[in-house]
C-alpha cells in the first residue's frame, strides 16, 4: 500500500490495483484489515472511488466478524473510512453497521462502537449527528434489554461532549429523567452519572425543574447504589 505515494496514479491502477482488490477478497480477515488500515495512502493518489465496489463487502464482512478482536480493529477505522468513502455513501452504506455495534454481545465492542458514534459527529458535525445517528440511539430506549437501555445512557455521555446545548437540554434530558424510573437499578444510577456529565450543557431553569427534583427522587431508592450515584450527582449540581 505504500508504493502508491510513490510510484504514482497511473502506475498505482495499472499494476497494484488489481492486487489490492484481491486483497480485499482474501480469506484471511487479517489481510482484508491490513488493507483497510493502510487505505490512506492509496486515497490519496487514486481516490476511494476505485476500491470501493471492493471495499465495502469487505468492510461489511470485517465488521460482523466472529472474533471480537476484527471487529474491534474495524471499528478504530470508522471515522477514517467514514471520511474517504464521504459522508452520503457512508450514511447510505455504512451508518447502519455502526449502528449495530451499539448491541453486539460484547461489551467492549458496544463501548468503542459509542466512541466510534462520537468520533463521526466531530467528522461529520453536531446537525449530522443528531438527524442520522441520533434516533436510532434513542430508539434503544424502549428496547426489553435493560443492557441495551444502558448504552443509550453511555452514549449520551460520549455525544453530550460533540452535539448541542439545545439537543441535550430538549433531547437527551428528558429521556434521562424517565430512565431514572426504569425497573432495573442499574439503569437507574446511571442516570445520574449522565447527568453529571451534561451538566455543563444543561441551562439552569432545567436543571432546577428537571435535574435536582428527578436526584431527589433517587437519593430515597430502595437500592442503595441509586441512592450512593444520586446524592454524588446532587453535591456535583450544588
Amino acid at each position: 500500500m505504500g508504493l502508491s505515494p510513490l510510484v504514482g496514479k497511473d502506475q498505482t491502477i495499472e499494476h497494484l490495483l488489481e492486487i489490492y482488490l484481491a486483497l480485499l477478497k482474501d480469506e484471511c480477515p487479517e489481510v482484508r484489515l491490513n488493507i483497510i488500515s493502510s487505505l490512506e495512502h492509496v486515497n490519496k493518489v487514486i481516490g476511494i472511488t476505485q476500491l470501493s465496489q471492493s471495499l465495502l463487502p469487505a468492510i461489511v464482512e470485517l465488521a460482523n466478524d466472529s472474533k471480537w478482536r476484527v471487529r474491534m480493529a474495524i471499528i478504530e477505522y470508522m471515522p477514517l473510512l467514514a471520511e474517504q468513502l464521504g459522508i452520503e455513501v457512508f450514511r447510505e452504506k455504512l451508518s447502519a453497521l455502526c449502528l449495530s455495534w451499539l448491541i453486539d454481545n460484547v461489551y467492549s465492542i458496544r463501548e468503542a462502537g459509542i466512541e466510534n458514534l462520537k468520533k463521526l459527529v466531530e467528522k461529520f458535525s453536531p446537525k449530522w449527528g443528531e438527524e442520522t445517528l441520533l434516533p436510532q440511539v434513542i430508539a434503544l430506549v424502549k428496547d426489553t434489554n435493560y443492557l441495551h437501555r444502558m448504552t443509550t445512557l453511555f452514549a449520551f455521555n460520549h455525544l453530550c461532549l460533540v452535539c448541542t446545548p439545545e439537543c441535550v437540554n430538549n433531547t437527551f434530558l428528558p429521556i434521562v429523567v424517565d430512565l431514572a424510573t426504569d425497573n432495573v437499578a442499574n439503569v437507574r444510577f446511571n442516570t445520574s452519572k449522565t447527568l453529571i456529565k451534561m451538566k455543563p450543557k444543561l441551562e439552569q431553569s432545567l436543571i432546577k425543574s428537571k435535574v435536582l427534583p428527578c436526584l431527589e427522587i433517587m437519593k430515597t431508592d430502595t437500592d442503595p447504589d441509586v441512592r450512593f450515584f444520586a446524592i454524588e450527582a446532587l453535591q456535583a449540581f450544588e
